[in-house]
């Protein structure tokens, strides 16, 4: 993220407006379109970058591409981030506001990466697993990587849990260089 302090600052203050008036859900909605309109556009990515396009340009984009899409309430606060010249942020403060909305309603991200794809029973066990382990509700998120040869990477935040084969073979590999640390040694 490029400023994950203004972000969550302003993340923050959006949070407390759309609960104060009710309106949580909406704003969550109406971020989920802006958010997926401006990975979709490069000329939005380009604008919303550009120093050189004036803050009253951008507020007219802004409006022209969402006013008839999104929540007034979320509107203005776009609106307030392009005149602070903070719109570079837009993505990252979304992003920050999920994380916040997960939180407040006690749902954890979980990057799951595995050699093979996990048929739906295994989901749903992996899941409830998870769930048992963080005491909150698990949105997994799959990805398939053959270099791991076997086994799970779990991702729940900064906590990584590698099981997967070859970082088993990696601690054998680091075992014998070093010479076994299981070892017993007689005198």
């Amino acid at each position: 993220m490029k400023n994950v302090r203004v972000a969550r600052r302003y993340a923050t203050a959006l949070m407390s407006a759309a609960t104060e008036l009710q309106s949580l859900e909406a704003v969550a909605t109406d971020l989920d379109l802006v958010d997926r309109s401006i990975a979709a556009s490069r000329e939005l990515r380009l604008l919303m970058s550009s120093p050189v396009v004036s803050a009253g340009k951008k507020q007219a984009v802004f409006r022209d591409l969402y006013a008839r899409r999104i929540s007034t309430t979320t509107m203005q606060f776009l609106i307030l981030m392009v005149s602070k010249h903070r719109e570079p942020v837009i993505e990252d403060m979304i992003a920050e506001f999920r994380g916040m909305r997960d939180e407040r309603s006690g749902i954890v991200n979980v990057q799951v990466t595995s050699a093979v794809e996990l048929d739906p029973p295994q989901q749903k066990k992996l899941v409830e697993r998870l769930e048992h382990v963080t005491g909150k509700k698990v949105r997994l998120r799959l990805q398939r990587d053959e270099d791991i040869k076997g086994g799970l990477l779990v991702r729940i935040g900064d906590t990584v849990m590698d099981s997967s084969v070859r970082r088993q073979l990696e601690i054998l590999r680091e075992r014998f260089v070093h010479g076994g640390g299981d070892s017993q040694q007689t005198t």
